[in-house]
């Protein structure tokens, strides 16, 4: 039977949405009963629909017997991740024409890296991204000539916007699919050294940069536990793409095979079907819930903790970080993968990747079972692909296969998830606690306060950091600059750390999916441009931050402060960002999902 506190947070979580799910479930009832899209269109609309289609492709679109896949990709030829997508069209198109079905590219997205914009001015874009990517899937499938979505897409905004746009759309089957993880270059211990050393000055660019191309160095995805490969952890535990198919490198055979099979099933799930499934059974409380438990388990990104609050939302949810955090109490850390420890995404895919991952969560009545995942049943979301003489097959995955990657049964690597919520008088915020080390999970030391990155690194290089501290970074939130990534910050605060110095973090900004060893409260709502607490703080404010009893506060006397005033938009008028300060008005609060959508 699943475990009790599952049950009682879903139950509360049922309970809460029961408004808002009935009425977007109403939504797409009534979409569905519409019936086939194309049916309903005029000879015009249908004309233009397949005017440079090709003769065959032409019969089958307007025969409404046959499947026409809307693919929503996000394929770009600069970015590793997204580079493998280019050929995924043809290969799908090719595939389906043998069985009299269709599929056209109904849109692209844009795809950010954050690897590539971190510490510039394009990361204050770089979260709004998403919530455009929801747009952008919602305009890609409002033609309403397709009768089933195919969504290539995987990194960090790009695969959770895309499945908010497509839950708008949620009447039809829907399915990620996904390119792969590059193969491994380096050491995640090597990636480490070189950066930290490269923030104390001890070596040059030429060394890091070196360093940096052998990490990054061919198609797919980071090799690291990030934002971008926890998308695909958390997406696979909740049944929306192939069983054991997320972290199958690219241009591989069985990669080949599992793109087919996802698109000849999806196409096969024509509504009136006894296949047809759509998103909006899929993704449900239940599944939710399922995906949230596997990034727990796994350590996963702590964007997710906004991601997540997003496109629950969109499906009408009201998922909280309370009942995240109530979630991480009882579900205990199963995988090590760097950050959380040593190995890399491979590791973790040879271990068993995410059916082996579900299996020991299964094994501890951690899941509901009761979930429709897109593809098969529950069951077979513990399958792992292979191909037997060319052809793909599916193996019951009984156990992991490297119990220092993910968990033996009975075993765990911390009893409780990677991920709580930390409250106080300083507001509401997230810490990632699954690889900060257990002397370092309390710190109470004196704030020093900064505006952006830029400046706690020039302090760091005047040597003003080499003390007990607790750095303190305002004016990052969503409302402010789009809620940036402080990527400059870990290396330099590692090396704090690694002299002897307790030291910790505190923003309304984010953290990649890379965080570890500094206990960092991010996400911190109200944000210090709201009238957040984070923005009385001053230099030598003592400060505690507590990741056991989850408490965050200011211990010093803040009466009679005035707010620090300050005009973030002068910052935001150059390389595009001014387009985007309607978003920074509008937009949420990290705690409610950062988004100006929902």
């Amino acid at each position: 039977m699943t475990h009790s506190v599952v049950l009682d947070v879903t139950q509360r979580l049922i309970d809460r949405s029961r408004e808002a799910r009935s009425e977007y479930l109403a939504r797409i009832d009534a979409q569905t009963k519409v019936g086939k899209g194309r049916a309903g269109l005029s000879c015009g609309n249908l004309a233009h629909a397949v005017a440079a289609s090709c003769s065959s492709e032409k019969k089958s679109i307007l025969d409404l017997t046959q499947s026409n896949v809307a693919l929503i990709s996000s394929y770009n030829d600069m970015l590793s991740a997204h580079q493998p997508y280019q050929d995924y069209p043809n290969q799908i198109k090719q595939l389906l024409a043998h069985y009299g079905h269709t599929a056209q590219v109904a849109g692209c997205v844009p795809a950010m890296c954050d690897g590539v914009t971190q510490g510039q001015a394009g990361m204050d874009m770089s979260l709004f991204s998403r919530d455009l990517i929801a747009q952008a899937t919602a305009i890609s499938l409002s033609h309403n000539v397709f009768d089933s979505t195919l969504l290539l897409g995987i990194c960090d905004k790009i695969a959770p916007g895309q499945l908010m746009g497509a839950l708008t759309y949620g009447h039809l089957p829907t399915a990620f699919v996904p390119a792969g993880l590059m193969a491994t270059g380096i050491s995640n211990d090597e990636k480490v050294d070189v950066r930290q050393k490269y923030a104390a000055g001890e070596v040059g660019k030429d060394a890091l940069l070196d360093m940096e191309c052998r990490a990054y160095h061919s198609p797919g995805t980071c090799t690291f536990y990030g934002t971008a490969n926890t998308n695909q952890l958390v997406f696979e535990a909740m049944g929306l793409m192939l069983p054991g198919s997320a972290f199958v490198h690219p241009h591989s055979e069985l990669r080949k095979a599992l793109t087919e099979d996802a698109a000849l099933k999806i196409a096969s799930m024509n509504q009136g079907s006894n296949n047809f499934r759509p998103l909006s059974e899929v993704v449900t409380e239940k599944s939710l819930i399922n995906g949230i438990i596997a990034l727990l388990a796994s350590g996963g990104s702590t964007n997710h903790s906004i991601h997540m609050v997003a496109v629950a939302r969109t499906a009408g949810i009201i998922l909280t970080w309370q009942d995240i955090s109530d979630l991480s109490e009882v579900v205990p850390l199963l995988a090590r993968v760097y950050p959380n420890g040593p190995a890399d995404m491979n590791a973790f895919q040879q271990a068993g990747g995410v059916p082996a991952l579900l299996h020991r969560l299964d094994q501890s009545d951690l899941l509901h079972r009761d979930v429709v995942p897109a593809f098969g049943e529950f069951e077979d979301q513990m399958n792992l692909p292979t191909l037997i003489q060319g052809k793909l097959e599916w193996v019951r995955c009984e156990q992991s296969q490297d119990n220092s990657v993910i968990a033996a049964p009975e075993q765990v690597f911390q009893d409780t998830g990677g991920t709580r919520v930390l409250t106080g008088n300083l507001g509401n915020a997230v810490v990632k606690v699954s690889a900060v080390q257990g002397d370092q999970r309390v710190i109470e030391a004196p704030a020093v306060v900064f505006q952006c990155q830029h400046e706690v690194e020039a302090a760091y290089q005047r040597g003003e950091l080499n003390k007990d501290c607790i750095v303190v970074v305002t004016h990052n939130g969503p409302a402010a600059n789009g809620m940036p990534e402080l990527h400059k910050l870990m290396p330099i605060l590692g090396n704090v750390q690694k002299s002897g110095f307790k030291v910790a973090l505190v923003t309304d900004g984010r953290l990649s999916g890379a965080s570890g060893k500094i206990p960092s409260a991010i996400h911190l709502s109200p944000e210090a441009l709201r009238g957040g607490a984070i923005g009385l703080v001053r230099d030598g404010d003592i400060l505690r931050l507590d990741c056991q009893s989850g408490e965050l506060n200011n211990l010093s006397d803040t009466t009679g402060r005035q707010a620090l005033e300050l005009d973030t938009e002068i910052s935001q008028q150059t390389w595009g960002r001014n387009l985007f300060s309607v978003l920074r008005q509008s937009v949420s609060s990290a705690e409610q999902g950062a988004s100006f959508i929902v």
